[in-house]
């Protein structure tokens, strides 16, 4: 998507939009500070509404990340949750806040930002350079028209611009980062003294008896969970797009008839030395100092580059010589447009004024349109039929194919034969997998398929489920084909694994028993013999040379008498001693990390400014959730 590769321009500002959750939907700044009077209103803030329409919007589009981010395992149902929607509505309150205090403020990001940014993304260059072509070709891919696509990218633009300048204030002074790493960099020399389950297990005894009180009062632990196989059919676009071929006639035929559609747009490329003018800027000396740089170009046509790294004030292109690279109509303002496509290569224009200032435009190069032909755009025409085709075809299939499995719920072979699929058998699929299994049963990883799978309508009579849809144009029915109740592992098959885990519960309690007794003769000074290991230092900045439970001992540990002693359970049961045996600090502390601390406390204390300004907008505003309409909604 070429908007993720917008997003990609402020590490911080994506922090704070993550807060609220943007982006979900779009409409537009003025669709946000108007009422729109349509639809039933799910919110209101202030005087704007937020629409059904609106959220239904943000709800598919938050459905669609997620089906991306969890791929076979997203089941819609499932998400459906009065949370769920209440989570979209109040992203969008927050949404609308944001805009409506943009508005308020006159904040809005210019042409030239939006220019700026669209000129970067990597997704629409060709070469390095901006490609109208490659442009156009990526909103056609999602359905959009340009000035649809820079409305979304200026107010995302815009909330970018309001979210930097709250994230800005979030500044941690070096006097306080000193503290903080300080405090971080902080060493603890110690020794370790070790007790594990290991040392104790000749003292252990179990006996019968109190293996069978396990069992008998822990009977989910050896529970077996209901589990089926099953047989099940796949119908999908992408199978039926696969049997599918077109004849060079075909190809030909649609070529000629959509011609318009594979054209070239003429680009080119020119750089500008640009004089802006704004509220604090003179316009006659603006204009007079660019009349007077385009003199020295009457006179030094050559010298175009080094006057725009010396003049220019645009600051995206004057250390590139003015170069803007290669744009076509659309891209640029209406002035500078015009300007650019009346010049021959190489030719300067005259003082050109546009909404940002006083330009000087050379043309440098161009690309003629072109038809492009029909060997290039082979692949994507086969693949454009072949999906109308299939796409026809599996609307019509959908339909007969839901019906058969319902109509004829005893066997899954009739749809096998009328739509040419493979019947396909799966292994045993638990009723209820954790999020982890259910990721690894592929197409039946759907929780709808499983619920339909176990109902009593497959398990007692032995019918298909319905057609359900488990991905976009993928209808998926299945049958039970053997079935396991739930039950209870014998005692006989588990008593060994139950004696050995009763064997090590009764070790580390003995070894911790052992560990705290010599803890407490350590601190009260009546014990001074102990096989202490090797010597090592440890901070909170090093904290992965030893387990958190023992870091947390070592750094809570009162160290005004030394050496002191303090404890810990460490990993599998095992009880350690610490001996603490100096305090200091590092002789030098790395200034990557320190910066890097600062960053990270900044980027908190931002967070925190962040929320608070959202709650402080929340505050000021009259905001009325209509929660009624919310979970009564069917969706």
């Amino acid at each position: 998507m070429i908007f993720d590769a917008v997003r990609n321009n402020k590490r911080v500002v994506q922090v704070f939009l993550a807060l609220i959750t943007l982006p979900f939907a779009f409409w537009g700044i003025d669709s946000y500070v108007r009422d729109t009077g349509a639809g039933t209103d799910l919110a209101s803030v202030g005087d704007s509404k937020i629409t059904m329409q609106q959220f239904d919007q943000a709800w598919r589009v938050q459905q669609d990340r997620l089906r991306q981010a969890m791929g076979e395992a997203f089941d819609a149902a499932a998400l459906n949750t009065p949370e769920a929607r209440l989570s979209v509505l109040n992203a969008l309150v927050d949404q609308r806040l944001l805009l409506l205090e943009a508005a308020k403020g006159r904040l809005v990001a210019g042409d030239n930002a939006l220019r700026e940014v669209i000129s970067k993304i990597p997704a629409l260059q060709d070469d390095g350079q901006f490609s109208m072509a490659r442009y156009q070709a990526a909103l056609a891919a999602q359905g959009m028209s340009q000035p649809q696509f820079e409305a979304q990218l200026r107010q995302d633009l815009t909330l970018q611009q309001l979210v930097a300048a709250i994230g800005d204030t979030g500044i941690v002074g070096s006097a306080m980062t000193d503290e903080m790493l300080r405090i971080q960099s902080e060493e603890r020399q110690v020794s370790e003294l070790r007790f594990s389950p290991e040392q104790f297990a000749a003292q252990v005894r179990i006996d019968t008896a109190a293996v069978e009180k396990y069992y008998q009062e822990n009977p989910k632990r050896f529970e077996i969970a209901e589990q089926a196989k099953a047989d099940y059919v796949v119908l999908s676009l992408q199978a039926l797009m696969d049997k599918l071929s077109v004849s060079d006639a075909e190809v030909s035929a649609w070529y000629e008839s959509h011609k318009d559609r594979y054209q070239r747009a003429e680009e080119r490329r020119a750089s500008h030395i640009l004089i802006l003018v704004d509220a604090n800027q003179d316009e006659e000396k603006a204009k007079a100092k660019a009349d007077g740089i385009r003199r020295e170009l009457q006179e030094a046509p050559g010298k175009f580059a080094e006057l725009a790294k010396q003049y220019s004030q645009d600051p995206g292109s004057a250390e590139k010589g003015g170069d803007l690279g290669f744009f076509g109509r659309g891209m640029m303002v209406k002035p500078f447009e015009e300007s650019v496509f009346k010049l021959q290569e190489g030719e300067i224009s005259g003082v050109v004024r546009s909404e940002f200032g006083f330009h000087i435009i050379k043309l440098t190069a161009t690309k003629a349109g072109a038809q492009r032909p029909l060997a290039e755009v082979r692949p994507e025409l086969e693949d454009e039929l072949k999906r109308q085709t299939a796409s026809r075809q599996f609307a019509e299939a959908a339909e007969a194919f839901s019906n058969m499995v319902y109509e004829q719920p005893d066997s899954l072979q009739p749809v096998v034969e009328k739509f040419d699929l493979k019947m396909q058998h799966s292994g045993w699929l638990p009723r209820d997998p954790n999020p982890q299994t259910l990721a690894t049963l592929g197409q039946l990883g759907n929780q709808k398929v499983l619920t339909a799978l176990f109902s009593a309508d497959s398990l007692k009579n032995k019918r298909n489920t319905e057609a359900i849809e488990v991905a976009p144009n993928v209808l998926l029915s299945a049958r039970v084909a053997a079935y396991q109740a739930a039950s209870s592992r014998p005692f006989a098959e588990v008593k060994a694994g139950i004696e050995a885990a009763l064997k090590e519960q009764q070790a580390a309690a003995l070894a911790r028993q052992a560990g705290e007794a010599r803890l407490a003769a350590l601190q009260a000074g009546t014990e001074s013999k102990a096989d202490w290991g090797p010597v090592k230092n440890v901070s909170r900045l090093e904290g992965q040379q030893l387990p958190a439970a023992a870091l947390q001992a070592i750094f809570r540990a009162n160290v005004n008498n030394l050496p002191a002693y303090v404890g810990a359970e460490v990993a599998g049961g095992t009880y350690a001693l610490y001996k603490i045996i100096k305090v200091g600090q590092p002789a030098t502390v790395d200034k990557q990390r320190r910066d890097a601390l600062q960053r990270e406390y900044s980027t908190i204390l931002g967070q925190e400014d962040f929320a608070a300004y959202l709650a402080g907008l929340r505050s000021r505003y009259k905001i009325d959730i209509n929660k009624a309409a919310l979970d009564s909604k069917e969706r």
